[in-house]
């Protein structure tokens, strides 16, 4: 008998063992989606805000003018960053490009005072810089402004997509990852059909019944959880090793939102298989718990 006994509990062990390792992969994987699209959306923000509008000034235009200019537009809601370059900075920066100094044979300097304006990235989108452009160019103090609108366009374009294709491969692994760990809870709670229907026998309630597998699915998830942070911590450690700029997209923001998602999805996904599994042999007739 005790033998008997030993061998189920290690039964009963070996299957939590593999539940808790199935349903890590599977976390891993919906870790792994939460955090491209986080990391995703980051990415967007941050190639939005370094593009860079360029609004050069008329030679009218006297330097405490210039930084009066910058001064009124830090105000507006649109502008994260604006660099003041001075015409005698934009001859020296053109003279370390091009080896020479224009102004000797020109005998003027050719190039005008500019303001490099980085927006933020709500603005960073066709429809907002149309408007932002035109109210810019009614300043008197502006003779041009030119910004990548192709790029822009192009990099909204490829954000754009790569969300969509996100999102429905979030939406497929969800549906998939909740397959395979109610199969996995199934069959733990499947060995155990017949103590359900004992208990079923001397009177005990449903909610009694069910309370030990909630709290094991429970606890398992909890772990499950833990080994799939430990396994995408591991994975964001070793990108830093390899590229330590990652931190500006992969922010801790991100990391502890993964991290939470992941936790909450280990919890509420084995919770729910193992109320299903049990109230699936709950409903059940003896004669039927042979036939399965």
């Amino acid at each position: 008998m005790s033998k008997r006994r030993k061998g189920a509990r290690s039964r009963r062990g070996m299957q939590v063992v593999t539940l808790c390792i199935s349903t890590s992969m599977v976390l891993v994987l919906l870790g792994l989606v939460v955090f491209f699209v986080l990391s995703a959306r980051n990415l967007s923000a941050h190639m939005k805000e370094h593009l860079t509008v360029t609004v050069m000034l008329k030679d009218s235009v006297s330097a405490n003018d210039a930084k009066r200019f910058c001064r009124d537009l830090y105000h507006r809601p649109y502008a994260r960053n604006i660099d003041y370059i001075s015409k005698e900075q934009a001859k020296r920066e053109q003279m370390k490009e091009l080896g020479s100094d224009p102004s000797e044979f020109l005998g003027f300097n050719p190039f005008p005072a500019t303001l490099e304006i980085q927006l933020k990235a709500d603005y960073a989108n066709r429809d907002s810089l149309l408007w932002i452009a035109k109210e810019i160019r009614h300043d008197k103090r502006v003779s041009e402004l030119s910004y990548m609108e192709d790029l822009m366009n192009r990099v909204n374009s490829n954000l754009r997509h790569v969300s969509i294709v996100l999102l429905v491969l979030a939406v497929l692994l969800t549906f998939v990852s909740f397959s395979l760990i109610s199969n996995t809870v199934r069959l733990s709670v499947y060995s155990r059909r017949f103590l359900i229907h004992t208990m079923k026998l001397v009177g005990a309630s449903w909610s009694f019944i069910r309370r030990p597998f909630l709290r094991q699915a429970v606890i398992v998830g909890i772990i499950a959880a833990i080994v799939a942070i430990a396994v995408l911590a591991a994975g964001v450690y070793g990108l830093y090793l390899s590229q330590p700029g990652v931190l500006e997209i992969v922010t801790w923001e991100v990391m502890a939102l993964t991290a939470g998602s992941v936790l909450l999805f280990g919890i509420v996904i084995t919770s729910f298989c193992a109320w299903l599994s049990v109230n699936k042999f709950l409903r059940m007739p003896a004669r039927e718990l042979y036939k399965i």
